[in-house]
């Protein structure tokens, strides 16, 4: 209960409850102190019981130290019933990375099909806006362009 109390602070404790209550009420403030104390610990065991037994049979292994959430992730991420090691050494961000930048290089270098935008790829990836679209088929489908119309 008190693990991150050292030494010199239960010392400072003792001195100032001495100073405080006085010796000779000091044994019977300690009393009623660990009685209080010893009282709260068997109402919230049985507040334990209580909730177990409402929950019913599925959750006789629930523990309430589960409801803390880095406690419960760090439960599930021992636990290898859920794979995340083989997820986790299966995804290879490097070769994910260098197989989408062969990719996109692919699609720059390969001139063999026509361009849907006006703007054509120059070779070092960016956009060229001077050069025009190639004739295909099909420029000429399109309807004229009338200015009384709109």
């Amino acid at each position: 209960m008190f693990n991150d109390i050292g030494p010199l602070e239960l010392v400072t404790i003792i001195v100032l409850a001495v100073l405080v209550f006085g010796p000779d009420k000091l044994p019977k403030v300690i009393q009623d102190v660990t009685r209080t104390i010893r009282k709260i610990r068997e109402f919230s065991e049985s507040a334990k019981q209580d909730i177990r037994q409402e929950l019913g049979p599925e959750f006789k292994d629930f523990e309430f130290e589960d409801l803390n959430p880095k406690a419960f992730i760090r439960k599930q991420l021992d636990n290898d019933d859920l794979g995340l090691k083989e997820i986790r050494n299966g995804f290879d961000l490097k070769k994910e990375m260098a197989e989408v930048t062969d990719a996109v290089n692919s699609r720059d270098t390969d001139t063999s099909g026509p361009s849907s935008s006006s703007a054509a790829l120059s070779s070092g990836g960016r956009v060229d806006m001077t050069k025009q679209p190639e004739d295909g088929p099909g420029k000429d489908d399109r309807p004229p362009f009338d200015a009384d119309a709109t």
